[in-house]
């Protein structure tokens, strides 16, 4: 299966990077390798995930952080990759 990571879920991803990055050294890369490993994962268990917002939720392993996904017989799409942190409100606005 082909996953394909959209403008927005990589921009999502290399902003929450460089705040990691900006607290300690080396951080922000481990945060983006965990999540690449996190997406990867989903070769394995797409659809498994429950459903928020139309869109499928992976928590992430190592952080605070959920990957929202949709997916056909051929591709998975990642739509957003957000802080479970932030408010819910802002979290729901993004996925609509």
């Amino acid at each position: 299966m082909h996953i394909e990571i959209l403008k927005e879920a990589k921009s999502d991803l290399f902003r929450a990077a460089y705040f990691y990055e900006s607290q300690a050294s080396e951080l922000g890369d481990y945060f983006f390798d965990s999540i690449i490993a996190d997406i990867e994962s989903l070769q394995l268990y797409v659809g498994i995930h429950v459903k928020v917002n139309g869109y499928y939720r992976l928590l992430a392993k190592r952080f605070p952080y959920a990957i929202y996904y949709k997916y056909t017989k051929t591709t998975i799409k990642i739509y957003a990759i957000l802080d479970c942190r932030s408010n819910p409100n802002k979290i729901e606005k993004k996925l609509t």
